[in-house]
């Protein structure tokens, strides 16, 4: 399961967010952040383990789930990567206008 379809869904943002935040928690604590049924959250659990952004441990009846600290890393690399290629590019534009302005003034000033 690809990382970027289990962050697309607002809820499953949250679990990584409540486990980015208080650590290690149980399927019954998530649950409890939520306004849905245990099984809808459990299937997010399920959609987050499969994408490798968490991981769980059993503790006798409990499910311990934990962020990935790793696969949340690629996903920060990428964000990273993007963010690099919009800033050169917004830097070029930037550069383009101020170039555009200044043949305009230097235009306005000949004529």
């Amino acid at each position: 399961m690809d990382a970027f379809y289990a962050l697309a869904e607002p809820r499953r943002r949250r679990v990584l967010e409540l486990l980015a935040s208080r650590g290690k928690m149980s399927a019954s604590q998530i649950s409890g952040e939520f306004e849905v049924s245990p099984q809808a959250v459990s299937q997010h659990l399920n959609v987050l383990r499969e994408a490798d952004l968490i991981s769980m441990e059993r503790q006798g009846q409990r499910r311990i789930y934990a962020i990935n600290p790793e696969s949340m890393m690629g996903v920060k690399e990428w964000a990273e990567k993007v963010t690099s290629m919009w800033s050169r590019r917004f830097d070029a534009l930037g550069e383009a206008l101020e170039s555009e302005k200044k043949a305009r003034t230097k235009k306005r000033g000949a004529d």
